[in-house]
């Protein structure tokens, strides 16, 4: 096992692997440089370095053969990457994702290009012109998805009980516990229902388009999704996190869905009706990293009680 193979995983990564899948995390951690080695001799890999992690997988940059640059993406959660996979696939022609090249439903891990540097729009730290975004998404929106494959995917619904239950679960914690009543998460949780159950034209959703899930693919490629969380309904679902992050001001967030809405094609009033439901979860995720204090936090407090 070469030096790189036994650095695949840090502490905070593994911190993160145990909160997320219980101690089960720990030995499957144990076993992970070999599965590492097994995958990279059957595909012909050279692993070259740990790419940013998340909180359901581990990622590592790598070579083939033939010099192409790959990611490998390997998780505890058995049907999670084959699952990604998947719907990976399902966007494959819009070019607004990454290529799926090898898929290991035993060990749970996939190969795929790498796109550009691997540098995510999160790391880069820039909010993008909401016009690029909005191409993405309806890029996302507009596949063209057979029937059966549609109705295979979560409702927006299950997504939105699955995300306020998780973000409830962290706002017991301190600090936010002492910052953001439970009234709040309550209040936007039975808005997102609301929204997530009026018909209103489904689309197939990304689920997670954040921006710490989309890479930055130079001139040619444009941005790119990964690590999709698919589901099926309301297409303003997916451009919340755009409109909301880094703004400061309830104004910078009204100009950000004026170019979001007119872009993807929903009304203005819906994606902001879509802000102030999400607005607690993105709170809580700031008081919980001690930033309780900024125009940010005090912008989407005044926005989750509006």
């Amino acid at each position: 096992m070469n030096d790189v193979t036994q650095q695949l995983v840090d502490a905070k990564q593994q911190e993160r692997l145990v909160r997320r899948f219980g101690t089960g995390a720990i030995d499957w951690l144990a076993g992970l440089p070999a599965r590492v080695d097994e995958l990279a001799r059957r595909w012909n890999l050279t692993v070259e370095e740990s790419a940013p992690h998340v909180r359901t997988s581990v990622v590592l940059f790598c070579s083939t053969a033939d010099g192409a640059r790959g990611v490998l993406k390997i998780s505890p959660d058995h049907g999670l990457v084959t699952s990604e996979a998947r719907l990976l696939r399902m966007w494959q022609d819009t070019g607004r994702v990454p290529e799926v090249w090898e898929v290991d439903g035993e060990h749970s891990a996939m190969l795929m290009e790498a796109v550009g540097p691997g540098r995510t729009v999160a790391l880069q730290g820039e909010v993008p012109d909401m016009a690029e975004i909005s191409a993405l998404i309806t890029d996302l929106h507009s596949v063209d998805v057979a029937r059966n494959d549609l109705g295979e995917l979560h409702p927006l619904n299950s997504r939105m009980n699955f995300i306020f239950d998780m973000w409830e679960r962290e706002r017991q914690s301190a600090p936010a516990a002492e910052i953001i009543p439970p009234s709040a998460v309550h209040r936007g949780h039975a808005r997102a229902r609301d929204l997530a159950d009026a018909d209103d034209g489904a689309v197939p959703l990304h689920g997670d388009l954040h921006p710490g899930n989309v890479l930055l693919g130079g001139k040619e490629r444009g941005l790119v999704a990964v690590d999709p969380r698919a589901c099926v309904g309301d297409r303003a679902a997916d451009a919340v996190d755009w409109a909301l992050w880094r703004a400061d001001s309830l104004e910078e967030v009204e100009r950000r869905v004026a170019v979001l809405s007119a872009g993807i094609g929903v009304p203005h009033e819906r994606l902001m009706a879509w802000c102030r439901a999400c607005a607690p979860l993105f709170a809580i995720a700031e008081a919980n990293r001690k930033r309780a204090d900024t125009a940010h936090f005090a912008m989407l407090m005044e926005l989750a009680a509006s």
